[in-house]
């Protein structure tokens, strides 16, 4: 089995390529960059470096959601592209669970993955290892960091955190996580397109796939301007 794996979703882009049980190739970057200069280039490089050909893969996986909505656009739409042209089946992961896919199966904790959605929001949710998977014990969701604080407390379990929301609101969940907990290492606290590559080859055997042609981001709430707007009519009308 072939995969893609593709992730821009947030601020960092990633592509790879999963060989059966093995990641063959991967190409990461956390730089700023915009993601619509970088990836593509990256996926010629990762499925060049791979040493197949596009028409080799089984299908592709990519990291729908939620996140920065040009980022999850970006992705989603190279994806689709891609999939409709080589006619495969994408993967739709979403986002939390493939970033907390890196952990999961090698830590009997809580993973909790972060991403910073502003106004002092997180896109969070609650994961564990379970028969090669993940299990969802929170389903991913946009919510208050003490709103979150009070989840985590309450499950009364060790909990890990990752992601680029942990940088954001350290300070809270320092002062206020009363569970034991640990934040990941530097080289697992961000989203990487080898998890959603190994997440979806997980999917696929599920039978998890979807055409192309039915794929759409998973966005969780509206964008800023869609929320000025709404903000916007509701003054005129008032």
């Amino acid at each position: 089995m072939k995969i893609l794996g593709i992730d821009s979703s947030g601020l960092v882009a990633s592509a790879a390529i999963l060989s059966d049980d093995t990641v063959v190739s991967e190409f990461t970057v956390n730089n700023k960059k915009t993601h619509s200069q970088t990836l593509l280039p990256m996926i010629e490089q990762v499925v060049k470096m791979a040493g197949i050909e596009l028409e080799e893969l089984d299908a592709i996986a990519v990291a729908a959601g939620p996140g920065s909505f040009t980022g999850l656009r970006i992705g989603s739409s190279t994806a689709k592209g891609m999939a409709l042209a080589l006619k495969k089946p994408i993967l739709s992961i979403p986002t939390l669970e493939g970033l907390a896919y890196r952990l999961t199966p090698v830590t009997d904790e809580l993973v909790c993955p972060l991403m910073d959605a502003r106004r002092n929001q997180v896109y969070t949710g609650m994961y564990q290892y379970k028969e090669e998977g993940i299990e969802v014990v929170r389903q991913q969701e946009a919510v208050a960091i003490e709103e979150l604080i009070e989840q985590v407390n309450a499950l009364e379990r060790p909990v890990v955190f990752l992601g680029d929301g942990v940088p954001v609101q350290k300070e809270a969940l320092e002062a206020n996580v009363t569970v034991p907990y640990r934040f990941a290492p530097a080289h697992l606290n961000r989203q990487s397109a080898s998890a959603v590559a190994a997440l979806g080859a997980v999917y696929y055997k599920e039978g998890k796939s979807e055409d192309a042609r039915d794929h759409k981001p998973i966005y969780l709430r509206q964008s800023q301007a869609e929320r000025e707007r709404a903000l916007r009519l509701k003054g005129e009308q008032a």
